[in-house]
């Protein structure tokens, strides 16, 4: 018997693109205190960046993710482990209509644990709590566990670690009123551990019982990510999923037409990023990764790839792995060089080499401190743009004699415009005025070199077409 009431598996979801409907939020807060689970208040307030604190929800589970792909946007069969989850993509309490995904800056306080998409690939450990007595159905409006009480059992303590590779949206209590509510894969439910052994009979007493959780780092984890494109993918639309991460991903910069570049996440499926060749129409590539702590991976390590010939003009398969070779990132030195190599060299789906790219010394690198010759230009284009929204990439040249340690882009929105979503760079908006500041990895840009930054808006636009830029 299941224990859900949405369809048993999940597809690749729709982004919806009406206007948010306005709801009367009155009765909200009522709601929201009726759906606190019973004397278990949360470890922690509400934070999509995920704490370290275990924190408690209801639990439902699924039979599995859709085809082709999870709100993550991987196969089903391509995860590292079938102990896989979702996290809930809203925190709209008594609220349960249709609304925008990925969620708009404006919105910001809808956002739910899934952080559109920037905990996919994150693992969960998951330790079970009490069972409910009443009735826990996720009824719109009601409260969790009514006519009845939480109570321990034999079950209590049992744990197992998950993946997150799905997004829960629906229309019910658990995935709008409850924040740290988790959808469990079903079959997981028979492989929680407890002092060792599995726990027998646990699928048969769930009732969507209480669990704590919180963010773990990959268990076990040896060798280095694994890259493959996904269906549709092609030269001019090179969409590719990320998996096999220490820690998540948090994004994705390519390399192309001599200058690092920003990949823009594939709608709020968290794996996915939509890059671009090292030439333009080209099969060969080149990205950087960052990680969920903002990061770049190893120590920014280069990997290198092509579009695999059974993709020929166009990948129809929903995951087509690729194999990679590694070369020093940017921030690097040589002693990191090798041993980053050396972990690459041990994952299934890349290859090492020993060797720096040019293009990863190139783009970021030079040396450290502020100097008198540091200088830089900004130059703004529109990537994309659609009805209530666009996008904008801010590249930014070092027009110096040395390198850079850090830089400023400053730009002017129109109208009411307002930034929606930002990545590479820290922004701040005071009223119609965008300020970007070099986020940790990318401030240091050798002279005749180049980096990028970018955002998504919210308005009418047009968009803009400069911006001033200065470096330190």
């Amino acid at each position: 018997m299941r224990s859900r009431t949405h369809a048993s598996v999940r597809g690749r979801h729709a982004t919806a693109v009406s206007i948010r409907t306005l709801i009367a939020v009155l009765c909200a807060v009522g709601l929201a205190a009726m759906a606190v689970i019973a004397g278990s208040a949360p470890a922690d307030a509400l934070d999509v960046t995920g704490s370290g604190s275990p924190v408690t929800g209801n639990a439902t589970y699924f039979s599995g993710l859709g085809s082709p792909y999870g709100g993550c946007g991987l196969p089903q069969a391509d995860l590292d482990t079938q102990d896989f989850l979702a996290l809930n993509v809203y925190n709209t309490p008594g609220n349960y209509g249709s609304e925008p995904r990925p969620i708009p800056a404006a919105d910001a306080s809808m956002t739910g644990m899934f952080d559109n998409g920037l905990n996919c690939g994150r693992y969960v450990q998951v330790t079970i709590g009490d069972y409910c007595t009443g009735t826990n159905d996720g009824a719109q409006n009601e409260s969790f566990c009514r006519n009845g009480s939480w109570v321990a059992d034999q079950y209590n303590g049992a744990t197992l670690t998950f993946v997150v590779a799905d997004s829960c949206a629906d229309a019910n209590a658990w995935c709008r009123d409850d924040p740290y509510h988790v959808d469990l894969a079903q079959n997981s439910l028979s492989q929680f551990l407890l002092n060792g052994a599995t726990t027998a009979g646990l699928p048969g007493k769930w009732n969507n019982r209480q669990v704590s959780w919180q963010f773990v780092s990959a268990p076990n984890y040896s060798g280095d990510i694994n890259i493959g494109f996904i269906q549709g993918a092609q030269a001019w639309w090179s969409a590719i999923a990320i998996s096999h991460l220490p820690n998540g991903i948090h994004g994705v910069r390519y390399y192309a037409n001599g200058t690092w570049q920003s990949g823009t996440m594939d709608s709020d499926m968290g794996d996915d990023y939509i890059i671009a060749p090292t030439t333009s129409g080209g099969s060969q590539y080149e990205i950087q990764v960052i990680d969920a702590s903002d990061s770049l991976l190893n120590n920014g390590e280069v990997y290198s790839f092509s579009m695999p010939s059974s993709c020929g003009t166009q990948c129809s398969a929903a995951y087509t792995a690729t194999t990679y070779t590694t070369s020093t990132g940017p921030t690097a030195s040589a002693s990191q060089s090798t041993s980053a190599s050396a972990s690459a060299s041990t994952s299934t789906s890349g290859t090492s080499s020993s060797s720096a790219g040019p293009t990863a010394t190139g783009a970021t690198g030079g040396t450290t401190g502020a100097s008198a010759g540091a200088q830089c230009a900004a130059t703004v284009s529109t990537v994309s743009s659609w009805t209530g929204g666009y996008q904008v990439s801010i590249n930014v040249a070092n027009t110096g004699t040395a390198a850079t340690t850090t830089w400023k882009t400053v730009l002017a929105l129109p109208g009411s415009d307002t930034i929606a979503s930002s990545w590479n760079a820290t922004t701040a908006q005071s009223g119609q005025t965008v300020t970007a500041v070099a986020a940790s990895y990318d401030g240091a840009v050798a002279a005749g070199a180049s980096t990028s930054w970018g955002m998504t808006v919210n308005g009418s636009g047009p968009p803009p077409t400069s911006a001033t830029c200065s470096a330190g």
